[in-house]
Parts: structure tokens; sequence; C-alpha cells
């Protein structure tokens, strides 16, 4: 094993397996920051988190105070160096987010100049001392005094291939709603970092220049996760509530008139091109210029102070982007291995009482007559055959190729006409208002944006038509726990390997947090389904036997009719 050494910066010399802080000295000692620096026993990476770039953005900064006291040096390979506040003067004046000595934004002059203004200087000197020794950066701002915004974070997009796409991971981890690759390779610390081929983020939580302890908590979860994902931190990932969407053509519109600001929206809201998005007024109340959005998206952050400048900037705004999800292609790859196993346990589960306990379920929900139904995630086609099988037109729909596959070969051997196509549920690529019957089995659980495809199939389900949804909270019970399942049971066929990677991508999806089926009543009802009925008891009627088909896990049944007339 290569031989760990002491860690040297500035006038920090730091042993392996210790921690110290203090004032670090860099730029020859014109600048003096609080700095913490955790060096691992282990050999490894060097990460570098930054807060306190912009003075008044305290949740970024109170995070970093709270992370250099709560990292375990133990559970360290490599080395963690924290700058707790680097504007120091400016924070310690209250002078804003702007240098004091020169009035610059620090953040805009990267890679600065040995011989420029303060600022200048600083970045000068972060560049040359700082990054030079950093494998990853993380810097950790927020809101300053005048700006609202929804958490979010940035990535570096203006680099090499390989720093983007790490950039992009780091960023994926984080516990916010939105991630918004970056343009840009100068001006900024992470951005200009990234050009030096340092992979890079941006944490945006918390504004108005103000912080709570949830907000500090938050971003310090975030940070350990990404340490974690790193490999730098040893210990297991916290479950999150968002694996943030991509957000793209980032659109910063300022003010023409200066005057008095009064948004009508705010952060997080979405919103349509056309949109009023706020007003400018003169002291008289006289409408100077009115704010509309030039196209549809999220509202990121805002000015939130009644007065606006000139050219100021007032909101930001981007197009979501649903194309790019690395947890989708996960999870099909780990469908995709148990398409076989699938297959064998629906051909027997169709051939035994079990069908007819499901069909049973399913016929107490549905209109007595020929239906046009979608089986949404339908696995290896067992509700689309055992509904094929009573007459209905059934379209069976999975993301992953080889479900379908395994779902067209067991309907042949069926002797069923039923129709199977590669298709994502949150999704879908059918016309609005086309089926009589929406039905899904244990696919809830497993999606990234359950909310996004509940609206999938809200649109795609006639008026009057019946949401039929079989699932349980699986995200409250740990697939490696085998000791209540019978020795025959698959999961006990797929070995703890298996066992494991479904449980790492439970925590990459929100909905294992969520409490359920609460959140999915709440969820259907805000998108106008009605009549929705719940029955807690169906596991019990189906799974009556401790057999290979045994789902411990409690099972709900969720019905709802779309409202409108059929």
């Amino acid at each position: 094993m290569k031989e760990n050494r002491e860690f040297c910066l500035g006038n920090f010399i730091v042993e392996p397996g210790k921690k110290k802080s203090g004032f670090l000295r860099i730029g020859g000692g014109e600048f003096q920051l609080p700095a913490t620096i955790l060096h691992g026993e282990q050999p490894g990476k060097t990460v570098l988190i930054t807060a306190g770039i912009h003075a008044e953005e305290y949740v970024g900064i109170q995070s970093a105070l709270e992370l250099s006291e709560m990292l375990k040096v133990q559970k360290i390979a490599g080395t963690v160096v924290i700058v707790k506040v680097v504007n120091r003067k400016a924070f310690e004046l209250r002078s804003g987010s702007d240098s004091h000595e020169d009035g610059k934004n620090l953040n805009r002059v990267f890679p600065g100049s040995k011989e420029g203004t303060w600022s200048e200087r600083l970045a000068y000197a972060i560049e040359k001392e700082l990054l030079s020794i950093a494998d990853y950066y993380i810097d950790l701002h927020s809101g300053d005094s005048y700006e609202q915004l929804t958490p979010y974070v940035y990535y570096a997009g203006a680099a090499a291939k390989e720093v983007v796409e790490q950039s992009r991971e780091m960023a994926q981890q984080a516990d916010v709603p939105y991630m918004v690759g970056s343009n840009v390779a100068m001006g900024g610390c992470y951005n200009y970092a990234a050009s030096l081929g340092i992979p890079s983020i941006l944490l945006e939580r918390g504004q108005m220049g103000g912080w709570t302890k949830e907000e500090s908590h938050s971003t310090r979860r975030d940070v350990r996760n990404i340490l974690c994902h790193l490999g730098i931190y040893q210990g297991e990932k916290d479950y999150r509530n968002y694996y943030p969407l991509e957000v793209k053509d980032l659109c910063y519109q300022a003010a023409n008139e200066q005057g008095l600001w009064y948004p009508c929206k705010k952060p997080g809201d979405m919103i349509q091109q056309g949109d009023i998005l706020g007003v400018v007024k003169d002291y008289e109340g006289k409408i100077l210029e009115v704010c509309k959005a030039e196209y549809g998206g999220v509202i990121l952050y805002q000015t939130g102070s009644l007065q606006v400048q000139e050219s100021g900037s007032v909101i930001a705004y981007g197009r979501i982007s649903r194309e790019s999800d690395s947890r989708k292609e996960r999870i099909a790859g780990y469908w995709s291995k148990r398409s076989d196993s699938f297959q064998a346990q629906r051909r027997a589960e169709l051939h035994s009482s079990m069908a007819d306990r499901w069909l049973l379920e399913i016929q107490k929900y549905l209109p007595q007559r020929r239906l046009k139904i979608l089986d949404v995630g339908c696995g290896s086609g067992f509700f689309t055959i055992l509904l094929g099988k009573q007459g209905h037109e059934v379209l069976g729909t999975d993301l992953t190729p080889d479900m379908i596959e395994k779902s067209r070969e067991l309907a042949k051997e069926e002797g069923v006409d039923c129709k199977f196509e590669i298709m994502d549920a949150e999704n879908l690529d059918l016309p609005d208002e086309t089926f009589d019957v929406v039905i899904s089995r244990n696919l809830t659980w497993t999606l990234p944006d359950a909310g996004h495809a509940y609206e999938e199939w809200c649109r795609v389900l006639k008026k009057g038509g019946v949401l039929l949804n079989f699932d349980a909270n699986y995200g409250a019970y740990d697939a490696t726990d085998t000791a209540s399942l019978p020795e025959q049971h698959s999961h006990n066929m797929l070995g703890m390997e298996m066992l494991k990677e479904n449980e790492d991508i439970k925590k990459q999806l929100p909905i294992s947090s969520y409490i359920r089926p609460a959140w999915d009543v709440e969820t259907l009802g805000k998108l106008g389904v009605q009549e929705i009925s719940l029955d807690l008891g169906v596991g019990k009627r189906i799974y009556v036997e401790k057999d290979e088909f045994y789902n411990p896990a409690p099972i709900f049944t969720l019905c709802g009719k779309k409202e409108g007339l059929e």
C-alpha cells in the first residue's frame, strides 16, 4: 500500500489521521482564512470545500463550520480541506457579497491576477494554492440579502467531457430538486476549477441573507453524501427527498428600469410561456415594466427585495429536461438481470391459484364491458396476459427491453393476443385520453419521479376512466432481510449482491422516503382524480401461502376515477 505522508498547505502541516484548524495563510500571508484540514490515515484524493466567497450567504458558511466539527477524520481516506469563509473581511464587516476593499464580486474575477486589485489577488492565491491541491471541489453558497431561491446545484459544464461527467455525478448526490450545468469556464471559482481539470459543483440553499438549522443540516448531509460517493468518506449515503432534475436553457432576466419590484411568482413555481413573472413600478405605483416568461419551466431564484436596479437581475428560470437520468439506466439494467427469473415466476403464477385471486381483486374495480387497458411497468406481462385472457384490449409497457421480450414470449406461449412496447412510465409515448383503465403492479416504488408518472397516467386515461395501482411502501423494507421468506423464495435465489443493489437503487429514489399510500392519495387528488379508494388488506387475500410468490410487505390497492364523463 502506498505510504500516506503528512499534508502541507500554507502554514498547515497535518499528520495522517489528524485534524488541524486555525487560520490558513495564503498569498504570501496577505490572506488569513479560517480553515480545517482533515487528513486521513489512508491515502486518497483531496477534496476542497469552500464557503463565504459571497460573504452574506450564510447557509454555506454555517454548513462549513459544522462540517469542520462533525466530519470524523477516522472515516476519511484522503484529505478534506474546508475553508469556512473565503471573503473574510467582507463577512466580518457585514459589507455584503462584494469585497470590502475594491467593491468587486470575488466570484466573477477568476483566475485573478497577482498584481491586480484585492479581489483579483485573492482569486489568484486561491487558484495557485488551493485549487492546485484539489482533486474535487465543492463550493457552498446560498441566497444573499436580496435573493429568494429554491435549493439547486450547479455543476461545471464547460470543461473536458470526463470532468463534466464527474461534476454532474457529484451534483446528483445533492438532495435538491434541480441541477444546472454551467456553460462558462471563467469568472466563477468552480467554473474555473473545472477548466483546470477539477470536477466541481456549487450548491445553493437558503435565501435572503439568512440561515436555519434545517438548511445547514441539509447542506452538510449533501456534502457527506458527495464525499461517500467519491469514496473519500466511509459510510452509507443518506436517503433523500429529491434527485435533482436537469434544468437547461437558464434565462437570467434583468430589469430595464430602476424601480420597485413586485414578483407574481415564487422560486420553485412552474411557469408557462407568456406568464407574468412580476412588474416594476415607480414611487407613484405606475407600471414601468412587465416581466414575462420567454418559455415554460421552473423559477430557480428571483430578487426578493423591493428595490431593483436598471439592468439588475430580477428572476432566473429554465426548462426542465427529463431526457437524461442515469438512475433509469441503472434501474433498467437491474431488472434486465432479473428478467429470466421474472418470466419463470410469472409463468408459474399464471397457472396457480394466485391468478384467480388477482383477477378477483382487479375485477372489483373494472366496468363490465370490453376495455382498452394500459398495463404500465408490465414486467414479464402477468397483468397484461391475465386481462387479455378476459377479452380486453391490453397494451403492456416497460422500460426494460428484456422484460418486454420475455412478455412477448410468455403471451405467445399462453396464446393471448396483446401488445407490448418499450416505454418510460414517466414519459408515455401515447395520445391523450386513450385508455379506459390504467393499471400497474409493484412499479411506483421503482420510479425516480413517481409524481410525474401519475400525471402521465392520468393524461392517457379517458375522462371517467379508472386508475388502478397495486403497490407497497417498499422503501420502508430492507430487501436484504430475508429471514421471513420461505427457502424457495426468489429473493433467496438472487444472492446478497443483487439484493444490496436493490437497496442502493432505492436510496436514490425520493419515493423511498414518502409516507405511502398517503402520498399517493394526496398526489392523485391534486391531479384531479376523484372517488379515490384505498384497500390495505389486499396483500393478505393474495398471498395466502408462504410460497415462492410470497410478499411480506403490506400491499395496498389504490383506485381512482379521472374526473369527467366517459
